[in-house]
């Protein structure tokens, strides 16, 4: 008989197995949450009940947030904790998960908010005490050090039922059109407002409020230099001005937006020299022969209204197929296809060379990276909105922001050098880590959860426990 053949021979399947737990990585997400102080911190700021059964909303949203991170798409999903109940005992009930978003009112989530920010001041501490320091974001081969990364990106959810505020988007769908700031030195989900799906996408009230809201998860000590990027929806007057205001003797703000290319544009790119474009640069610095980069600013008529020192950088880049039927006359004349970045970035003290076009392109094209976190923040909680209430719906965003702090606190903390793992995606971390099944015995009141010894990221594991296992709380 064949090895491939015959292994069911004899295979009895039966439930009633003792002792096991399913997705044991939960433990790490615990540990992380209790060990941060984010757990604790959760509860001192929210609503406390008395009474037998009563469930502090902190420690009920914490589980949310780890359900979240091992695939739960609905408040139903809670039930998958119960595969840890030998562990954390009995998870909270649907109906108490459901209260505790839906019991989070303004006041609420700004509490909330600063228990998160306090505990993230925590967390980058001591991500600075690791042996690697702090992780600063390298550009085009140059170490941003000192500069914390803002990205402000806007997304769809599809509403597949009617939901309070669901509402046609710009894309002929049915949902929600939320906007989100995120941390590119960290991944973590800094700050999300949840929108009807109709909403514009360069409304500037939305922009400036989740960007206060993000700057404010900052620690202080790391809100003195701070880059923020936007896509196109942020090239609007209101928003740009906003952010040269923000900047202080104690401050720096710089920003690079996308800018919709007008025929007021064209008309500069076509009076540009060939002797002005320069080879674009990869991110680790090396030059490419597929795109060049160009200074627009001289020959650019727009700039006036426009924030004083506002500088335009022009790329092109040969149209692909899929281009064919958008490209403008210009395009089709010179074989290119035309795209321009607005910054307010003169130089950056410390960075060689910073001040040259080609390199000021390098930063904003890595903003692209923010479609990475999009996609994390979908894979954990926001492809659907579980909810026919706003108000739950809006706790839910906040749980699955949560949730992706937690995944990424996790990683940094605990599996910072561990190339598998470091920077692994939400489905890749549940494969290869959290949905890993273990077995939990007692013995001389100790109580051990052994997971498989050939499994191939066992030692990653235990790694990872063992440093969250360490008291990281200050």
């Amino acid at each position: 008989m064949s090895k491939s053949n015959g292994w069911d021979q004899r295979l009895v399947v039966a439930s009633g197995g003792k002792g096991l737990v399913g997705h044991a990585g939960a433990v790490l997400l615990r540990r992380c949450a209790d060990r941060t102080g984010l757990t604790g911190g959760l509860n001192k700021v929210l609503p406390r009940g008395k009474g037998p059964g009563w469930w502090d909303r902190g420690t009920v949203l914490v589980c949310l947030a780890v359900a979240i991170v091992l695939g739960a798409t609905s408040m139903s999903d809670i039930g998958l904790l119960a595969h840890q109940s030998l562990v954390f005992a009995e998870p909270p009930s649907q109906a108490t998960v459901r209260r505790a978003p839906a019991g989070l009112d303004e006041a609420g989530l700004r509490r909330v908010a600063k228990a998160r920010a306090k505990v993230r001041a925590r967390v980058w501490d001591l991500l600075a005490g690791r042996p690697q320091g702090f992780p600063w974001l390298a550009v085009a081969g140059k170490l941003l050090s000192g500069w914390v990364v803002i990205d402000l990106d806007a997304t769809l959810i599809t509403a597949h039922s009617d939901k309070q505020s669901a509402a046609a988007t710009f894309k002929r769908g049915f949902g929600f059109h939320p906007l989100g700031a995120w941390c590119a030195n960290t991944g973590e989900s800094l700050a999300m407002l949840l929108r009807p799906g109709n909403a514009g996408s360069n409304t500037i009230t939305d922009h400036i409020r989740v960007l206060g809201e993000a700057i404010v998860q900052l620690p202080v000590k790391y809100r003195r230099r701070i880059l923020v990027r936007v896509d196109g929806a942020g090239a609007t007057h209101d928003l740009l001005h906003h952010l040269e205001q923000m900047n202080r003797l104690w401050r720096t703000v710089r920003f690079t937006v996308g800018w919709t290319i007008t025929d007021a544009d064209e008309i500069a790119i076509a009076a540009l020299p060939e002797r002005a474009w320069d080879s674009s640069l990869r991110q680790d610095g090396t030059a490419t022969d597929t795109a060049q980069v160009a200074e627009l600013t001289g020959l650019n008529t727009r700039l006036g209204g426009w924030p004083a020192g506002l500088r335009l950088l022009a790329r092109r880049t040969r149209p692909a197929a899929r281009h064919a039927k958008k490209l403008t006359d210009l395009e089709k004349k010179t074989g290119w296809r035309y795209a321009i970045v607005a910054t307010n970035i003169g130089r950056i003290g410390g960075v060689p060379g910073s001040h040259h076009p080609q390199w000021l392109d390098a930063p904003h094209r890595s903003h692209a990276g923010v479609e990475d976190q999009v996609r994390t923040n979908k894979a954990m909680g926001l492809r659907n909105l579980p909810s026919k209430s706003w108000t739950v719906n809006r706790g839910w965003i906040l749980a699955a922001n949560i949730a992706a702090d937690l995944a990424a606190w996790t990683r940094l903390l605990g599996l910072h050098d561990q190339p598998d793992l470091a920077h692994a995606e939400p489905d890749t971390l549940r494969y290869r880590l959290l949905h890993l099944p273990a077995k939990l015995t007692t013995h001389a009141r100790r109580r051990t959860l052994s997971i498989p010894d050939t499994w191939p990221w066992a030692d990653a594991f235990l790694i990872c426990w063992q440093r969250l296992h360490l008291p990281l709380t200050t």
